[in-house]
């Protein structure tokens, strides 16, 4: 599975991740930037990227920039912001045609640098301010980014579980920011923490395509300046025992109520045991063929939904269910009792095998494009262990049923949030 190793080498103030492959048409950069999850600097991140991908010093409008990507064969590009275990990743991707391709001798693969140069290094200014009518226009767009989190009934009832269950942790912090925060930020404050952000944040860029690595590396040199810092690593926070598990039940204008429950698995990606909790999630709530789908949702009728997944850095296991509210009750017992046979391993060995095929094809499904593939390998860079692709699907293979029971063992439910509608039901 040569196709998903990096090459990895040491620049000044950041690491260059160079992947050779003729698996893609496309040769894509990736710069992530990331640091830790703040209260003072969590809107800020979001909302920074956005600014900077709106225009620039060459390009001062974003119908300009956009042109631009047209005229070099429709490249793309794009922003994110992520939390990623405790870390706010920020990220910027530029997507562009492999110039092999062409008859044009145009070098695309140096214009992709020049812009992603362009965007990070010189914004549109005003002095030491940003545009004031581009931050303007961004805070509009974040707050309404951050407002939809509350339309959304499913997303909001699932950022309330993790509010209330990481409550003292910064993982109870929303990628997007918060709204409060958005009335304090100016042209001046942003810009300034930009320049902190350039000078601190950990910086990893991911060159991925049918490239000549020698010629990434002197372009990564003559675009990419960045000053040298100290890589920060923030000590592994997965929670400790819990020491009494919550309840909390609010109501809001929804036709359907919305179950979220929240374990600790105290397992996190890179530990010997990561393999057999995936395979454990995917058993009990992961995948269509899961424990939570055919008993609470098919069998019993009991949920419009019913799901699980894993946040890997965190090690927390989330359980979403929409339900009537008037089956509360019963819905939590449901889901406790499909807790209760994993851990006893009550699952057949056809089951487990089913899973296996499940995760790798997901896996295979992520990587087929280079996006995907990037989010892969950036787990290395987040855990701060080293796990090829390859051991990665040999270790899932090797994973027994013992092994997925003795995860069980580790699970605790830590908190149930539901958005009902009306009065819950007895």
């Amino acid at each position: 599975m040569s196709i998903a190793s990096d090459t990895v080498t040491e620049k000044s103030g950041y690491k260059l991740h160079i992947v050779h492959t003729d698996k893609y048409k496309t040769n894509t950069l990736v710069l992530k930037m990331k640091a830790p999850l703040t209260k003072d600097s969590v809107t800020y991140r979001a909302l920074l990227p956005y600014v900077l991908q709106s225009s620039t010093s060459k390009f001062p409008t974003t119908p300009e920039l956009r042109s631009y990507l047209d005229d070099l064969y429709g490249a793309g590009f794009y922003v994110d912001v992520a939390k990623k275990g405790e870390y706010q990743v920020v990220s910027f991707t530029i997507d562009i045609v492999n110039e092999k391709f062409l008859s044009d001798p145009t070098p695309l693969l140096e214009k992709a640098f020049a812009l992603l140069s362009e965007v990070i290094f010189h914004p549109k200014t005003n002095g030491e301010a940003f545009d004031a009518k581009t931050v303007t226009n961004e805070i509009r767009s974040l707050r309404q980014r951050i407002q939809s989190i509350y339309d959304d009934k499913m997303r909001y009832s699932a950022t309330r579980l993790v509010e209330e269950m990481c409550k003292n942790e910064p993982y109870a912090l929303e990628a997007s920011g918060n709204l409060e925060d958005l009335e304090t930020i100016t042209p001046q404050s942003l810009y300034a923490f930009y320049e902190k952000m350039l000078a601190q944040d950990d910086i990893d860029l991911y060159v991925i395509g049918d490239i000549d690595e020698s010629e990434v590396e002197k372009l990564a040199d003559r675009y990419i300046s960045l000053p040298e810092r100290v890589p920060g690593r923030l000590q592994r926070n997965i929670g400790g025992k819990v020491e009494k598990e919550q309840e909390i039940i609010e109501s809001a204008d929804v036709k359907q109520g919305k179950l979220n429950m929240g374990y600790r698995t105290h397992i996190s990606y890179g530990d010997p045991d990561y393999y057999a909790l995936q395979l454990f999630n995917g058993i009990f709530g992961g995948f269509s063929h899961s424990k939570l789908f055919i008993n609470v949702r098919e069998k019993a009728s009991l949920a419009y939904y019913a799901a699980s997944r894993l946040e890997s850095h965190k090690g927390l296991l989330m359980v979403m269910a929409g339900i009537e509210n008037a089956n509360y009750k019963q819905a939590i017992d449901i889901i406790h009792e499909q807790m209760k046979e994993m851990k006893q391993g009550n699952f057949s060995e056809e089951e487990l095998e089913q899973t296996k095929a499940v995760i790798k094809n997901q896996l295979l499904e992520t990587i087929d494009v280079s996006r995907g593939l990037v989010e892969i390998l950036y787990h290395n860079v987040l855990s701060g262990k080293d796990i090829s692709l390859d051991e990665w699907f040999e270790k899932t293979e090797q994973t027994t049923k013992e092994d997925i029971i003795k995860v069980g063992q580790k699970i605790e439910l830590d908190t149930i949030y539901f958005l009902s509608g009306t009065e819950v039901q007895e």
